[in-house]
Protein backbone atom coordinates (compact mmCIF):
# COMPACT_ATOMS: atom_id res chain seq x y z
CA UNK A 1 0.00 0.00 0.00
CA UNK A 2 1.38 3.86 -0.44
CA UNK A 3 0.37 7.04 1.04
CA UNK A 4 1.30 10.29 -0.83
CA UNK A 5 0.76 14.08 0.48
CA UNK A 6 1.82 17.53 -0.41
CA UNK A 7 2.82 20.44 1.53
CA UNK A 8 3.74 23.75 1.08
CA UNK A 9 6.24 26.13 2.64
CA UNK A 10 7.85 28.85 0.59
CA UNK A 11 8.03 26.32 -2.16
CA UNK A 12 5.41 23.54 -2.81
CA UNK A 13 5.84 19.82 -2.74
CA UNK A 14 4.82 16.52 -3.51
CA UNK A 15 5.56 13.17 -2.86
CA UNK A 16 4.68 9.36 -1.41
CA UNK A 17 5.88 6.06 0.37
CA UNK A 18 5.46 2.74 -1.99
CA UNK A 19 5.10 0.17 -0.15
CA UNK A 20 5.30 -3.20 -1.37
CA UNK A 21 6.74 -6.42 -1.34
CA UNK A 22 8.37 -6.43 -4.16
CA UNK A 23 10.78 -3.82 -7.03
CA UNK A 24 10.34 -3.14 -10.26
CA UNK A 25 13.87 -1.93 -10.48
CA UNK A 26 12.35 1.97 -10.93
CA UNK A 27 14.42 4.44 -11.65
CA UNK A 28 14.38 8.45 -11.34
CA UNK A 29 13.26 9.16 -15.10
CA UNK A 30 13.13 12.08 -16.70
CA UNK A 31 10.87 12.48 -20.12
CA UNK A 32 12.21 15.27 -22.23
CA UNK A 33 9.93 17.58 -24.12
CA UNK A 34 9.99 16.30 -27.56
CA UNK A 35 9.93 12.25 -26.61
CA UNK A 36 7.16 10.46 -28.57
CA UNK A 37 4.43 9.84 -26.01
CA UNK A 38 2.58 6.77 -27.89
CA UNK A 39 -1.11 6.28 -27.00
CA UNK A 40 -2.86 3.30 -26.86
CA UNK A 41 -6.34 4.54 -28.60
CA UNK A 42 -5.78 8.74 -28.48
CA UNK A 43 -3.41 10.22 -30.54
CA UNK A 44 0.20 10.60 -29.89
CA UNK A 45 2.03 13.50 -27.96
CA UNK A 46 5.24 14.47 -29.82
CA UNK A 47 5.82 17.92 -27.76
CA UNK A 48 5.09 18.48 -23.95
CA UNK A 49 5.89 19.48 -20.80
CA UNK A 50 8.53 17.74 -19.61
CA UNK A 51 8.33 15.37 -16.82
CA UNK A 52 10.18 14.14 -13.91
CA UNK A 53 9.40 11.20 -11.50
CA UNK A 54 9.83 7.45 -10.23
CA UNK A 55 9.01 4.78 -13.47
CA UNK A 56 9.60 1.46 -14.60
CA UNK A 57 10.70 1.68 -17.87
CA UNK A 58 9.97 -1.03 -19.99
CA UNK A 59 10.05 -1.27 -23.84
CA UNK A 60 11.28 2.69 -23.76
CA UNK A 61 7.83 3.73 -22.13
CA UNK A 62 8.02 5.11 -18.60
CA UNK A 63 5.36 3.58 -16.16
CA UNK A 64 5.13 6.31 -13.69
CA UNK A 65 4.39 5.66 -10.27
CA UNK A 66 4.67 9.52 -9.08
CA UNK A 67 5.83 12.64 -10.81
CA UNK A 68 5.54 16.14 -11.71
CA UNK A 69 5.79 18.01 -14.76
CA UNK A 70 7.73 21.61 -15.14
CA UNK A 71 4.99 23.60 -14.70
CA UNK A 72 4.79 22.18 -10.92
CA UNK A 73 1.58 19.90 -11.39
CA UNK A 74 2.09 16.26 -9.89
CA UNK A 75 0.44 13.06 -9.86
CA UNK A 76 1.06 9.74 -8.37
CA UNK A 77 -1.19 6.37 -8.50
CA UNK A 78 -1.64 4.50 -5.52
CA UNK A 79 -2.99 1.10 -4.87
CA UNK A 80 -7.01 0.54 -4.87
CA UNK A 81 -7.37 -3.08 -5.01
CA UNK A 82 -11.61 -4.11 -4.97
CA UNK A 83 -12.48 -0.82 -5.66
CA UNK A 84 -10.86 0.56 -8.83
CA UNK A 85 -13.15 -0.77 -11.80
CA UNK A 86 -11.79 -0.21 -15.63
CA UNK A 87 -14.19 0.05 -18.29
CA UNK A 88 -14.27 -1.44 -21.52
CA UNK A 89 -14.15 1.25 -24.61
CA UNK A 90 -16.34 3.80 -25.36
CA UNK A 91 -17.00 5.53 -28.79
CA UNK A 92 -16.40 9.45 -28.24
CA UNK A 93 -14.76 9.13 -25.22
CA UNK A 94 -10.96 9.44 -24.56
CA UNK A 95 -9.85 6.16 -23.80
CA UNK A 96 -6.86 6.23 -21.75
CA UNK A 97 -5.01 3.02 -20.04
CA UNK A 98 -4.25 3.10 -16.64
CA UNK A 99 -0.65 3.37 -17.28
CA UNK A 100 -0.89 5.91 -19.47
CA UNK A 101 -2.96 8.51 -16.94
CA UNK A 102 0.18 10.27 -15.43
CA UNK A 103 1.83 10.81 -18.29
CA UNK A 104 -1.40 12.01 -20.91
CA UNK A 105 -2.32 14.63 -17.82
CA UNK A 106 1.20 15.71 -16.91
CA UNK A 107 2.15 15.95 -20.76
CA UNK A 108 -0.39 18.84 -21.70
CA UNK A 109 -1.73 19.96 -18.07
CA UNK A 110 -0.49 22.87 -15.98
CA UNK A 111 -2.65 23.36 -13.82
CA UNK A 112 -6.04 21.73 -11.52
CA UNK A 113 -8.80 23.82 -13.81
CA UNK A 114 -7.00 22.17 -16.94
CA UNK A 115 -7.01 18.60 -15.17
CA UNK A 116 -10.72 18.79 -14.49
CA UNK A 117 -11.65 19.97 -17.82
CA UNK A 118 -9.42 16.95 -19.36
CA UNK A 119 -10.65 14.72 -16.91
CA UNK A 120 -14.79 15.37 -18.32
CA UNK A 121 -13.81 13.60 -21.34
CA UNK A 122 -11.38 10.45 -20.53
CA UNK A 123 -12.73 6.97 -19.95
CA UNK A 124 -9.74 4.84 -18.03
CA UNK A 125 -10.28 1.97 -19.86
CA UNK A 126 -9.28 -1.07 -19.23
CA UNK A 127 -6.04 -2.09 -21.19
CA UNK A 128 -3.01 -3.91 -20.19
CA UNK A 129 0.34 -2.50 -21.21
CA UNK A 130 1.39 -6.22 -21.86
CA UNK A 131 0.07 -9.77 -20.78
CA UNK A 132 3.30 -9.76 -18.23
CA UNK A 133 2.07 -6.80 -16.93
CA UNK A 134 -1.83 -6.15 -16.36
CA UNK A 135 -3.40 -3.45 -14.55
CA UNK A 136 -2.80 -2.40 -11.70
CA UNK A 137 -5.89 -1.33 -9.59
CA UNK A 138 -5.28 2.24 -8.39
CA UNK A 139 -6.80 5.65 -7.75
CA UNK A 140 -4.94 9.13 -8.19
CA UNK A 141 -4.15 12.36 -6.15
CA UNK A 142 -3.22 14.94 -8.57
CA UNK A 143 -1.91 18.16 -7.31
CA UNK A 144 -0.77 21.73 -8.59
CA UNK A 145 0.89 24.19 -6.36
CA UNK A 146 -2.64 25.09 -4.50
CA UNK A 147 -5.12 22.67 -4.54
CA UNK A 148 -5.55 19.17 -5.31
CA UNK A 149 -8.23 16.19 -6.41
CA UNK A 150 -8.55 12.81 -6.15
CA UNK A 151 -9.70 10.63 -8.91
CA UNK A 152 -11.36 7.42 -8.72
CA UNK A 153 -12.83 5.10 -11.49
CA UNK A 154 -15.45 2.76 -9.68
CA UNK A 155 -18.32 0.82 -10.75
CA UNK A 156 -20.72 4.19 -10.53
CA UNK A 157 -18.41 5.79 -13.11
CA UNK A 158 -14.99 8.26 -12.93
CA UNK A 159 -15.39 10.35 -9.45
CA UNK A 160 -13.22 13.53 -9.42
CA UNK A 161 -13.00 14.54 -5.55
CA UNK A 162 -11.45 17.77 -4.28
CA UNK A 163 -9.21 17.17 -1.78
CA UNK A 164 -8.95 19.44 0.74
CA UNK A 165 -6.35 17.57 2.87
CA UNK A 166 -3.52 16.50 0.50
CA UNK A 167 -3.14 13.47 1.18
CA UNK A 168 -4.27 10.25 0.02
CA UNK A 169 -3.83 6.26 0.85
CA UNK A 170 -5.75 3.23 -0.60
CA UNK A 171 -9.03 1.54 0.38
CA UNK A 172 -11.65 2.59 1.09
CA UNK A 173 -13.14 5.02 -1.49
CA UNK A 174 -11.79 9.00 -0.46
CA UNK A 175 -15.10 10.26 0.45
CA UNK A 176 -15.39 7.51 3.03
CA UNK A 177 -11.74 8.37 3.94
CA UNK A 178 -12.98 11.90 4.70
CA UNK A 179 -15.86 11.25 6.40
CA UNK A 180 -14.08 8.93 8.75
CA UNK A 181 -11.79 12.13 9.80
CA UNK A 182 -14.43 12.64 12.08
CA UNK A 183 -13.65 10.24 14.18
CA UNK A 184 -11.44 12.00 15.39
CA UNK A 185 -12.24 15.49 15.25
CA UNK A 186 -10.84 15.67 19.41
CA UNK A 187 -7.52 15.17 18.36
CA UNK A 188 -5.44 18.31 19.29
CA UNK A 189 -1.78 18.81 19.85
CA UNK A 190 -2.32 20.70 23.00
CA UNK A 191 -2.74 18.65 26.19
CA UNK A 192 -6.06 17.65 26.95
CA UNK A 193 -8.35 19.03 29.38
CA UNK A 194 -10.89 16.98 32.05
CA UNK A 195 -13.86 16.41 30.01
CA UNK A 196 -14.77 12.87 31.38
CA UNK A 197 -15.98 14.10 34.45
CA UNK A 198 -16.06 16.87 37.21
CA UNK A 199 -16.41 14.47 40.39
CA UNK A 200 -12.65 12.86 39.03
CA UNK A 201 -9.65 14.47 39.57
CA UNK A 202 -8.29 13.30 36.07
CA UNK A 203 -4.81 14.41 35.34
CA UNK A 204 -2.29 14.74 32.33
CA UNK A 205 0.85 12.12 32.94
CA UNK A 206 2.39 12.62 29.87
CA UNK A 207 3.36 14.99 26.99
CA UNK A 208 1.41 14.35 23.66
CA UNK A 209 -2.14 13.01 25.20
CA UNK A 210 -3.96 15.41 23.40
CA UNK A 211 -3.71 12.75 20.68
CA UNK A 212 -4.68 9.62 22.57
CA UNK A 213 -6.41 7.78 19.93
CA UNK A 214 -4.61 8.81 16.68
CA UNK A 215 -4.34 5.52 14.84
CA UNK A 216 -1.06 3.79 14.46
CA UNK A 217 -1.22 0.59 12.47
CA UNK A 218 -0.37 0.65 8.93
CA UNK A 219 -4.22 -0.20 7.71
CA UNK A 220 -4.61 2.81 4.80
CA UNK A 221 -7.62 4.13 6.27
CA UNK A 222 -5.15 4.43 10.00
CA UNK A 223 -2.44 5.79 7.45
CA UNK A 224 -4.71 8.75 6.45
CA UNK A 225 -6.04 9.58 9.46
CA UNK A 226 -2.20 9.72 10.44
CA UNK A 227 -0.34 11.59 7.58
CA UNK A 228 -3.36 14.13 7.61
CA UNK A 229 -3.13 14.65 11.26
CA UNK A 230 1.04 14.98 10.65
CA UNK A 231 0.58 17.06 7.69
CA UNK A 232 -2.39 19.65 8.91
CA UNK A 233 -0.30 20.66 12.36
CA UNK A 234 3.29 20.05 10.79
CA UNK A 235 5.22 23.35 10.88
CA UNK A 236 8.69 23.90 9.03
CA UNK A 237 11.33 26.66 8.36
CA UNK A 238 10.85 28.23 4.59
CA UNK A 239 14.43 26.70 3.55
CA UNK A 240 14.98 24.03 1.11
CA UNK A 241 16.73 22.04 3.82
CA UNK A 242 14.26 22.31 6.33
CA UNK A 243 11.31 21.71 4.14
CA UNK A 244 12.22 18.28 2.39
CA UNK A 245 13.89 17.29 5.70
CA UNK A 246 10.01 18.06 7.12
CA UNK A 247 7.88 16.30 4.15
CA UNK A 248 10.37 13.32 4.64
CA UNK A 249 9.37 13.21 8.64
CA UNK A 250 5.61 14.20 7.80
CA UNK A 251 6.05 10.36 5.15
CA UNK A 252 8.07 8.48 7.73
CA UNK A 253 4.73 8.66 10.19
CA UNK A 254 3.69 6.50 8.42
CA UNK A 255 6.75 4.49 7.54
CA UNK A 256 6.50 0.50 6.68
CA UNK A 257 9.09 -1.39 8.23
CA UNK A 258 10.20 -4.86 7.31
CA UNK A 259 8.63 -7.63 9.24
CA UNK A 260 5.55 -5.66 10.13
CA UNK A 261 3.34 -6.63 7.12
CA UNK A 262 3.52 -10.24 6.13
CA UNK A 263 2.49 -10.94 2.52
CA UNK A 264 2.91 -14.99 3.08
CA UNK A 265 6.08 -16.83 2.63
CA UNK A 266 9.04 -14.72 3.13
CA UNK A 267 7.58 -11.51 2.02
CA UNK A 268 7.10 -8.47 3.95
CA UNK A 269 5.55 -5.27 2.77
CA UNK A 270 8.21 -2.41 3.08
CA UNK A 271 8.51 1.51 2.37
CA UNK A 272 10.63 0.92 -1.18
CA UNK A 273 11.02 4.17 -1.35
CA UNK A 274 10.09 7.80 -0.08
CA UNK A 275 9.92 10.82 -2.35
CA UNK A 276 9.77 14.43 -2.42
CA UNK A 277 9.45 16.90 -5.45
CA UNK A 278 9.84 20.37 -5.39
CA UNK A 279 7.49 21.34 -7.47
CA UNK A 280 8.78 25.01 -8.55
CA UNK A 281 12.17 23.97 -9.09
CA UNK A 282 11.74 20.70 -10.40
CA UNK A 283 14.27 18.66 -7.98
CA UNK A 284 12.90 15.05 -7.53
CA UNK A 285 14.54 13.86 -3.94
CA UNK A 286 13.85 9.92 -2.70
CA UNK A 287 15.11 8.06 0.51
CA UNK A 288 15.13 3.97 -0.07
CA UNK A 289 14.05 1.47 2.26
CA UNK A 290 18.65 0.64 2.81
CA UNK A 291 19.57 4.24 2.26
CA UNK A 292 18.08 7.04 4.54
CA UNK A 293 20.25 9.89 3.16
CA UNK A 294 18.68 12.15 0.52
CA UNK A 295 19.50 12.29 -2.56
CA UNK A 296 18.21 15.21 -5.12
CA UNK A 297 17.94 14.96 -9.00
CA UNK A 298 16.91 18.24 -10.79
CA UNK A 299 15.02 18.04 -14.11
CA UNK A 300 17.21 21.16 -15.32
CA UNK A 301 20.58 20.07 -15.08
CA UNK A 302 18.91 17.90 -18.24
CA UNK A 303 18.42 18.51 -22.40
CA UNK A 304 14.51 18.97 -21.62
CA UNK A 305 14.21 19.84 -25.74
CA UNK A 306 15.84 16.13 -26.37
CA UNK A 307 13.63 13.05 -27.17
CA UNK A 308 14.89 10.35 -25.29
CA UNK A 309 14.06 9.00 -21.79
CA UNK A 310 17.19 10.32 -19.01
CA UNK A 311 16.66 7.77 -16.13
CA UNK A 312 18.93 7.60 -12.94
CA UNK A 313 19.02 3.92 -11.17
CA UNK A 314 18.19 4.49 -6.84
CA UNK A 315 21.11 4.64 -4.82
CA UNK A 316 19.76 1.69 -2.59
CA UNK A 317 22.72 0.59 -0.01
CA UNK A 318 23.20 2.81 3.13
CA UNK A 319 25.42 6.33 3.34
CA UNK A 320 26.81 6.31 6.79
CA UNK A 321 29.14 9.43 7.48
CA UNK A 322 31.72 8.79 10.34
CA UNK A 323 33.10 11.18 12.19
CA UNK A 324 35.91 10.08 13.72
Amino acid sequence: MCTAITYNTQNHYFGRNLDLEYSYKETVTITPRNYNFKFRKVKDVNTHYAIIGMAFVADNYPLYYDAINEKGLGMAGLNFPGNADYKEEKEGKDNIAPFEFIPYVLSQCSNIKEVKGLLKNINIALINFSNELPASPLHWIISDKEISITVESVKDGLKVYDNPVGVLTNNPTFDMQMFNLNNYMSLSIEQPINNFSNKLNLETYSRGMGALGLPGDLSSASRFVKATFTKMNSISGNSESESISQFFHILGSVYQQRGCVHMGENKYEITIYSSCCNMDKGIYYYKTYENSQITGIDMYKEDLEGNNLISYDLIKGEQILMQN
